[in-house]
């Protein structure tokens, strides 16, 4: 009789799958939780006590450790040796260990969890178990995901068992899965400091040690070009564009990607709903409204040329409506938190059209962002307009003008500020209230930025920038950069301030009677 060791901290799926296994001619052995959970199902298990001789000890710290389980797992069962071994010592053959590890990294996302319930977390005999069934996968199956329990079945009904490439394939798995968990655990005991009060989940600045678990999603077709080779991790805990769902479309591109983080990172930054169309990482239009579909409207209006072949990020799901307001122009791709039932035959009338969904909640307000150097990397904090997150006027916002912003001027240089966070330095832009009038986004000088932009107005009349207000992510160096936004037609600016011609700046701003805000805070995106 084959036998199966099953130890799960996830029991999804995990009578359905025992059941398959005992009508297989399995014998069912287990531990703790999992052994009640069989035998509440109505199966027959046999504890790992009566494998090993001891009982589970030390509050569950002590169970599979021992030469009964790991020689019924490690013995190859074509080496004489091992079997005469084995035979020797009463050791019975395991056939299957299906094992996933205590919840570490659930325990670690909550800052609330105490540091000894923590190391509790740590699992010792699963990674062991997993260790060497993975070894040993040629006469061993390793199962450490539910979702590989109706697949195993189904290999077991095979002519001739499971296939070597199938074995081979759950080892690999198992091999990720105990990597990934021993990352977590590193990269969270990083971040704990220790002083004679005993262990905290703190550290001032970054610690001293980082990892980052890396799953391949798949590769890419190519990558900014068609010469570059270009691959989709997922990094471990899965969240954002890792844990993403393409729902329909062409196969996403490197450039694809890279445009739909962008749109993605601006509209996480309104609690209202919002859409950004994107060109090259930067936006052409970004907007609120009522609802997406307003909200996306005049996204695209803002720039309706650039924004043709454009990306799209919603903070809305994607309604029938807002469907037939996407697929009435032609865009790449479109990333939302959702996608209503009545939308989604909409978006399928656009085959190629890359509709993209991802769960915007899961993603972390502290999250990281990591570039790479030749032979090295770069990690830093993501940028959060978080000085804009509630109604302007503000305390921490300074007026510096003889001129105070009208309420309608406040509206417009909040929704100025979060966006302009997210536009290519340096960058000023122009915008109302609810949406961006004109981008001057990745230039060399602050008058270029302003010149850009008054270009970029020009096609849409004159009189566009009239009363408008204007945001620069950086301060203006000189007062050259504030003539041209006065010239332009802006009415007020906010800008961070801390230029040594500040005072000069201000001057300009007061001799063309504009009202300025200084923010304290620079938004560089490089």
């Amino acid at each position: 009789m084959p036998r199966a060791l099953l130890s799960v901290s996830d029991k999804s799926g995990l009578l359905d799958f025992a059941r398959g296994l005992a009508a297989r001619g399995f014998e069912l052995v287990s531990t703790g939780g999992t052994a009640r959970a069989l035998e509440e199902g109505g199966l027959s298990v046999l504890p790992i006590s009566a494998v090993t001789g001891f009982p589970e000890m030390m509050d569950g710290r002590v169970k599979t450790l021992h030469p009964m389980v790991h020689g019924g797992i490690l013995a190859r069962r074509a080496l004489a040796a091992d079997r005469e071994a084995a035979a020797q010592h009463g050791i019975t053959m395991i056939d299957l260990v299906a094992v996933n590890l205590y919840p570490f990294a659930k325990a670690a996302a909550s800052a609330d969890t105490p540091f000894n319930a923590l190391i509790e977390e740590i699992d010792i005999g699963g990674p062991s178990l997993v260790r060497a069934a993975a070894k040993n996968f040629q006469d061993v199956l390793v199962v450490v995901s539910p979702d590989d329990y109706s697949a195993v079945l189904d290999q077991l009904d095979r002519e001739g068992g499971p296939s070597h490439g199938f074995r081979f394939a759950l080892a690999r798995r198992a091999f990720v899965h105990t990597a990934f968990y021993d990352a977590a655990i590193a990269a969270t005991l990083a971040e704990v400091s220790v002083s004679d009060a005993g262990f905290v989940r703190e550290v001032a600045g970054s610690p001293a040690f980082r990892m980052r678990a890396l799953l391949k999603i798949q590769d890419l077709r190519y990558g900014e070009n068609p010469h570059q080779s270009a691959t989709w991790y997922a990094e471990y805990p899965r969240y954002g564009f890792g844990d993403a769902s393409v729902l329909q479309g062409k196969e996403l591109s490197y450039n694809n990607l890279l445009d739909l983080d962008a749109a993605l990172r601006i509209v996480l930054d309104f609690s209202e709903p919002a859409a950004a169309v994107i060109k090259h990482t930067n936006p052409c239009g970004v907007a609120t409204g009522a609802d997406a579909v307003e909200a996306y409207v005049r996204a695209r209006d803002a720039d309706a040329l650039a924004a043709f072949g454009g990306i799209v990020g919603l903070n809305r799901p994607i309604t029938a409506a807002a469907a037939r307001a996407l697929v009435s122009t032609f865009i790449e791709a479109v990333i939302a938190p959702g996608v209503d039932d009545e939308a989604r035959p909409v978006l399928a009338g656009k085959p190629n059209l890359r509709v993209v969904t991802t769960d915007f909640a899961q993603i972390p307000p502290a999250d990281r962002d990591i570039r790479s150097l030749v032979g090295a990397l770069v990690e830093q904090s993501r940028d959060r307009v978080t000085e804009a997150a509630e109604k302007w006027p503000d305390s921490q916002l300074r007026v510096v003008t003889k001129r105070q912003p009208s309420e309608t001027e406040w509206q417009a240089l909040r929704f100025a500020w979060r966006i302009c966070a997210h536009v290519k330095s340096n960058a000023v832009i122009f915008t109302s209230a609810d949406r961006t009038l004109a981008i001057g986004a990745g230039q060399m000088s602050r008058v270029d930025a302003v010149h850009l932009a008054r270009m970029k107005a020009a096609g849409a009349g004159s009189e566009l920038l009239r009363g408008s207000v204007a945001a620069s992510d950086a301060f203006f160096p000189f007062r050259d950069g504030l003539d041209a936004v006065a010239e332009a037609g802006a009415t007020a600016v906010v800008q961070p301030g801390g230029s040594v011609r500040d005072e000069e700046v201000i001057a300009a701003a007061d001799e063309h009677g504009l009202a300025m805000v200084f923010t304290g805070r620079r938004h560089f995106r490089h």
